[in-house]
Parts: structure tokens; C-alpha cells; sequence
């Protein structure tokens, strides 16, 4: 009789160790599956220069609007109000401007980037474009049949050709929904949520 039961007792803490670990398996695939579904398809990058960070704002206000991830492309050389006056023909700014082939060294990469569908690309203008700084994130990735929207902050000029300049010199192969769109002065959420309903 002892032996009896200890048998089924060894037998019933098999059985109950089995079931537990198929919870826990169960719970983990499930873990995995909503960590998947997670994952965000759109991301908002920005290069934003100036002390007064609009730029910035606007990508960020843009990245709630669309429900997507944020990155800012640093320079590994950080510009200051020397470099940024355009009024200097010895400044780096407009150095690098007028040299089509520049392109600035950028601190970090988008590691992820292939779970990406949807980029929205941000600058200032400057020189009425993108600064080179944006070609050397650009041309860091295979952007093969990703959709690439451009977005701009300006002191005066409009968009001009800095969506065809950049998709011509760094990102041929993307899809590009031009001319993009110059957004001044922070526009708030629901604006850009109706901008973002007109793309698609």
C-alpha cells in the first residue's frame, strides 16, 4: 500500500510539473506574439541643429500624430552657432553646402531599420534643401521599397526640391511621396493626424 502511493504521488508530481511548463510556454509564446505586434512600422527621424530645437518639436509632435517610434540623427561633430551662420562664406555649414558630395558623419544608427515600412525624414532648410547631414543617414541603409516623406522647418522658403534632391542622391530606390511638407510653428496633433490621412 505505501508503495502504492508513493507511486502515485511521483506519478501526480510528473503530471503537475508537465502542466506547469506548458503554462509557462503557453504565456511566453503569447508574450512573444504581443511583443510582435508591438513592433511599430513607422518612424519619424529628424536632424535638428539649432538651440532652438524646432525642428525637433515638430518630429516629436509628427511621431504622436503617427504612432511611431522617434530618432534624431546627430552629428558626431555637433554644430555651433558659428558653423550654423549662413551669413559666413567660411562657416561649416555653408561650407558643406555647397559641396554636394559632403557628408557629415552621423553618432548612431537606426538598428532596427528593417522593421520599418513608413520613414518620415525632418530638417531645417538650409541653402533651399536638406542638410548633407540627411544624405549620410540616408545612404547608411538599404531603403528599397520603403515609403520616405519628407518634413521641414523653414525661417521663409518652402520645401523647394529637397525631397527630389535627397531621393536622387541617396535613396533612389524608396518610395517617395513628394514634395513633402514645410510644418512651421508646431502645428498641434490633430492637424498632422489629417496631413498623415491625405498620404495615404
Amino acid at each position: 500500500m505505501k508503495r502504492f502511493s508513493a507511486l502515485f504521488l511521483i506519478t501526480l508530481t510528473i503530471l503537475l510539473g508537465a502542466c506547469q511548463n506548458n503554462q509557462n510556454n503557453a504565456a511566453t509564446s503569447g508574450d512573444d506574439a504581443t511583443n510582435a505586434e508591438a513592433k511599430k512600422t513607422t518612424l519619424v527621424v529628424y536632424f535638428s541643429a539649432s538651440d532652438a530645437h524646432i525642428t525637433a518639436q515638430v518630429a516629436k509632435t509628427l511621431a504622436e500624430a503617427a504612432d511611431a517610434d522617434l530618432f534624431e540623427i546627430v552629428p558626431e561633430k555637433i554644430y555651433s552657432a558659428d558653423d550654423l551662420d549662413w551669413n559666413n562664406e567660411k562657416s561649416r555649414s555653408t561650407i558643406e553646402m555647397k559641396d554636394s558630395t559632403a557628408r557629415p558623419a552621423v553618432a548612431s544608427k537606426v538598428d532596427n531599420m528593417d522593421q520599418y515600412t513608413t520613414i518620415y525624414v525632418g530638417f531645417p532648410i538650409w541653402w533651399y534643401t536638406a542638410p548633407r547631414i540627411v544624405n549620410t543617414f540616408l545612404e547608411q541603409y538599404d531603403l528599397t521599397g520603403k515609403t520616405i516623406i519628407p518634413f521641414a522647418t523653414s525661417g521663409g522658403s518652402g520645401m523647394g526640391n529637397s525631397g527630389e534632391d535627397l531621393k536622387k542622391a541617396s535613396a533612389p530606390s524608396a518610395n517617395w511621396i513628394l514634395p513633402g511638407k514645410v510644418l512651421n510653428g508646431n502645428p498641434p496633433v490633430d492637424s498632422l493626424k489629417v496631413w498623415i490621412e491625405t498620404l495615404k
